[in-house]
């Protein structure tokens, strides 16, 4: 056997290797959700009825109920969230992505990271120091404040992202017809962007969907429905761990219909904006 062959052989080897590790690997990433989800859906899915959906909870030793009042707390708060959040971090990431040259971007952009690494709980704390305490008593608007905290680092670096795919020629383009600047990038380039704004968006509010710790200081929890803004409010990551640490049967059944119910919407939400991005990227083939 020549040494090329020797060469060819181990080569041919390692490939093997590698391709069946990174196979196996693969499968176990997949197969971890697949569990999740056929295990949640098992355990909650046979739980999850048009009582759950449409009934408050039953006083503590009856059975029955549903999570009415959270499924809607939820949609208060991440409407809350994300109409305090995106603002923000969108119109920060379009400064950094069009004006971002020099010192100061780059300190708005390490700051930036360090508060998409603050643990979830310190944002509630947070909230619960700046808007609680003065108000005396927990809040849907207090809740929705520490989660459209913890969503403008990534509706900066998202918006951001997306800006700068965006090609230089679309707004040279717009500049040699005569359009300004902020023109430019009103009218072309956060067009040009649409869709994976739009899955930013969608993205931020599945990443702070499931967070239970900012909202044990900010909304805390209601067993009835929430009026208005300024008083606490039920949701379901919270009734998922109230119940779920309970010691009512009844009361850990609907937690796992809560969990399924919850994840579910997050990976719908992740789905839809797979299919956006997609989208904006075969418009942009076409274009």
């Amino acid at each position: 056997m020549t040494r090329a062959d020797y060469i060819s052989i181990k080569r041919k080897a390692v490939n093997a290797v590698m391709l069946s590790l990174t196979g196996v690997c693969a499968i176990l990433t997949v197969g971890v959700l697949i569990f999740i989800l056929a295990y949640l859906f098992w355990n909650g899915g046979r739980n999850l009825n048009w009582a759950f959906l449409t009934k408050l909870p039953k006083p503590v030793g009856e059975t029955g109920g549903g999570m009415a009042n959270a499924i809607v707390g939820s949609i208060k708060i991440l409407s809350l969230a994300m109409l305090i959040g995106f603002p923000v971090g969108f119109l920060a990431g379009v400064y950094l992505s069009e004006y971002g040259r020099g010192p100061f971007p780059s300190i708005v952009r390490y700051v930036t990271d360090l508060l998409n690494g603050v643990p979830s709980i310190m944002m509630g704390v947070f909230a619960y120091t700046l808007i609680v305490l003065p108000m005396r008593r927990f809040s849907t608007f207090a809740g929705g404040f520490a989660l459209g905290i913890m969503m403008i680092p990534i509706a900066v670096r998202s918006t951001e992202e997306f800006l700068r795919s965006v090609p230089n020629t679309f707004r040279e383009a717009s500049i040699a017809l005569g359009a300004s600047k902020w023109r430019s990038i009103v009218s072309v380039v956060i067009p040009a962007a649409a869709h994976g704004i739009l899955t930013a968006i969608m993205l931020d509010l599945a990443r702070v969907a499931g967070e239970t710790a900012p909202l044990l200081f900010t909304s805390f929890n209601h067993r009835f429905w929430s009026p208005g803004w300024t008083q606490p409010t039920a949701s379901l990551p919270v009734m998922i761990f109230t119940y779920a640490i309970s010691p009512y049967d009844d009361w850990h059944r609907q937690a796992w219909a809560a969990g399924f119910l919850l994840l579910s919407s997050i990976f719908i939400i992740n789905i839809v904006a797979r299919f956006l991005v997609s989208k904006g990227f075969s418009h942009s083939a076409i274009k």
